[in-house]
C-alpha cells in the first residue's frame, strides 16, 4: 500500500478496555518512557488502518499542576488554575509503531485525535477540554509533529518531575513545552472571572487549595476560641479548629457541605493543620477531619456564640455595615432532605452579613423575621422582604418598633391590598419594564444601573409591573403610635 493511501485510510478511535493490556505491552516495548500510570481523568486512543491494524497509540491524561510558562500563557490566577485545571489535558504518550510508519503519519494521527478529544472528554467526564499540553525531550525528538499541528512552543521546563502527590524530584532533563487551544478563545474562557455555564460544573466539582499562610490561620483561630466546646471529650479536633477550617473554606470559595469540607481539609498541608490547632496522632501526623466530624460539629455548636464571632470578624475586616444600602431578609431551605430553613439578613449589594436565625419546621419565617428585627440595627434603614412577610404586624413592627422603612411585595392572593394600592398609586407608564426600574437614562441614552440592583422607592416614580409595593416611612418627629405616613 502506498503512503498516501495509508494516510487516507488512517482512523483514530478510543481504545477498548480489553485492549488496554496490549497497549501497555507496546508502550513498554517501544516507548522510551514505558507505560503511564495516570491518576484521574484519561483517555487512550489507537490509530488504525483500513483493516483495523494498529499504527500508533496516544494517551491523554491530567495536566501538570504547576507550569509557569503555561500559566503565564493562559493568563489565569493561581486560584483559577486550581479550580479549572481539569479543562486542560496532557498528551502524555504518543507512539507510532515501528515498521508501519510513513512520512506525515504522526501529523495525521495527532490531528485526528485532537479533532475528537474534547467531545470524547465531554462524553466520558461531563466536560470538554479547552487546551492541550505536552512535553518533548529534546535529546530524543524535535517536536515537528506538534508544530505541524499548530502547537506553540513556550520554552523549557526547569527539570523537575512529579514523584508523588505533592512531591517533586530533580531529574536534570528539561523538556520543551508545547501547548495548543482546542477551541477558539480558550484562554479567554480560562482567565475569565466566571466560567461559561457549560463549563461551570468543573469548578463546582473541584476543591480549591487553601492559600492562606500559617500566620494568618493562627490569627483566625483566636476568634473562634470564644465558642464553647460542646463535647465532653475532645481528642483531635477542637471546636475552634473546625470552625476556623470552615472559614478558610469560605475564603477559598470552596463548597461547604460536610463532604466538601472533608475534601478541603484533606488538601491542607501538615503546617496548615498544625496552625489550625489539630492535634497530632500517634504516628506524628496531623490528621484531616472526616465528614462525620463536621456533621457532629454543625449539630452541636452554639449558634448564638458562633454568630457573634462571625460578626466580630466581619467588623474587623470590613468595618461597619454600609448605611446607605438596602437590607434584605431572605430564607433558604435545604436542597436535599429534611432540615430547618435559615433566614438571613444582609446588605445589598455588598453582601454584608447582619445576622441569621433558624426556622423550625413547626413554624414559618414570619415570627422568626420579627425576632431577627431585634438583632439588627434597622433605625432609618430600608428593609426588603418577600411576599410571605406582607403582613400588617410585620410592617407595624418595622416602622414603629425599629424605625425602619419597608419594601414588601404584594401578589394576587391579597386582592384587597392590591386594590388599595391601585387606588393610591398611578399605574406605571406604558412600556415600563422592571429592568428600567433599576436605572436612569444616561447621557448617551443607555440605562444607568443602580448599584444596589433594587429600584429605590424614593428615586423611582413607579413600582415594577406585576408587583405592588406598599411603602411606609415613619415621620422622623416620632408620630403617635398607630399613625404613619404613606409615601
Amino acid at each position: 500500500m502506498d503512503e498516501q493511501a495509508l494516510l487516507a485510510q488512517t482512523r483514530v478511535r478510543l481504545l477498548e478496555p480489553c485492549e488496554l493490556p496490549e497497549c501497555h505491552r507496546l508502550l513498554d516495548k517501544h516507548h522510551y518512557l514505558k507505560r503511564i500510570h495516570p491518576v484521574g481523568q484519561r483517555l487512550y486512543y489507537v490509530a488504525t488502518d483500513a483493516q483495523d491494524q494498529w499504527l500508533g497509540l496516544l494517551v491523554f491524561s491530567a495536566p501538570a499542576k504547576h507550569l509557569k510558562h503555561r500559566d503565564r500563557w493562559i493568563g489565569w490566577s493561581a486560584r483559577q488554575r486550581d479550580r479549572r485545571l481539569p479543562l486542560v489535558a496532557n498528551n502524555s504518550r504518543f507512539l507510532l509503531l515501528p515498521k508501519r510508519t510513513v512520512p506525515n503519519l504522526g501529523t495525521r494521527v495527532l490531528r485526528l485525535a485532537l479533532d475528537r478529544l474534547s467531545a470524547d472528554w465531554q462524553a466520558q467526564y461531563g466536560h470538554p477540554v479547552l487546551v492541550v499540553e505536552t512535553f518533548v525531550d529534546p535529546q530524543q525528538f524535535c517536536g515537528t509533529v506538534y508544530t505541524a499541528n499548530g502547537w506553540e512552543e513556550l520554552g523549557t521546563t526547569d527539570g523537575w518531575g512529579r514523584h508523588a502527590r505533592d512531591y517533586y524530584v530533580k531529574h536534570d532533563r528539561p523538556k520543551r513545552l508545547f501547548v495548543r487551544e482546542l477551541v477558539k478563545n480558550a484562554r479567554r474562557s480560562l482567565q475569565a472571572q466566571h466560567l461559561k455555564p457549560s463549563l461551570a460544573m468543573v469548578e463546582q466539582r473541584s476543591v480549591p487549595r487553601c492559600d492562606q499562610p500559617v500566620t494568618r490561620i493562627r490569627a483566625l483561630t483566636e476568634h473562634f476560641k470564644q465558642v464553647p466546646e460542646f463535647r465532653a471529650r475532645c481528642e483531635s479536633y477542637p471546636v475552634w479548629s473546625l470552625l476556623t477550617l470552615i472559614l478558610l473554606a469560605i475564603l477559598c470559595d470552596s463548597p461547604r457541605g460536610q463532604k466538601d469540607l472533608a475534601k478541603f481539609a484533606r488538601r491542607l498541608t501538615q503546617a496548615q493543620r498544625r496552625a489550625l490547632g489539630i492535634r497530632r496522632n500517634p504516628k506524628g501526623f496531623y490528621p484531616a477531619p472526616s465528614q462525620s466530624t463536621f456533621c457532629r460539629l454543625l449539630q452541636g455548636v452554639d449558634g448564638a456564640k458562633l454568630n457573634a464571632v462571625i460578626q466580630a470578624i466581619q467588623q474587623q475586616l470590613r468595618g461597619d455595615p454600609p448605611a446607605a444600602e438596602l437590607i434584605v431578609l431572605d430564607g433558604k431551605e435545604p436542597k436535599h432532605g429534611p432540615g430547618d430553613s435559615v433566614l438571613t439578613a444582609v446588605c445589598v449589594p455588598s453582601q454584608y452579613y447582619l445576622g441569621s436565625a433558624l426556622v423550625d419546621q413547626k413554624t414559618n419565617e414570619i415570627p422568626i423575621a420579627r425576632e431577627l428585627f431585634g438583632q439588627v440595627d434597622l433605625q432609618g434603614r430600608w428593609v426588603s422582604l418577600d411576599a410571605l412577610h406582607t403582613q400588617t404586624e410585620t410592617a407595624r413592627s418595622l416602622v414603629l418598633d425599629h424605625g425602619a422603612d419597608y419594601l414588601l411585595t404584594v401578589k394576587a392572593n391579597q386582592p384587597t391590598l392590591r386594590q388599595n394600592i391601585d387606588a393610591k398609586l398611578e399605574p406605571p407608564p406604558g412600556g415600563f419594564s422592571p429592568s428600567e426600574a433599576n436605572g436612569a437614562v444616561g447621557p448617551q441614552g443607555r440605562v444607568e444601573q443602580d448599584p444596589t440592583g433594587v429600584a429605590h422607592p424614593l428615586q423611582q416614580g413607579h413600582p415594577a409591573r406585576g408587583h405592588r409595593v406598599p411603602l411606609c416611612r415613619p415621620d422622623r418627629s416620632d408620630p403617635p403610635p398607630g399613625q404613619t405616613q404613606e409615601q
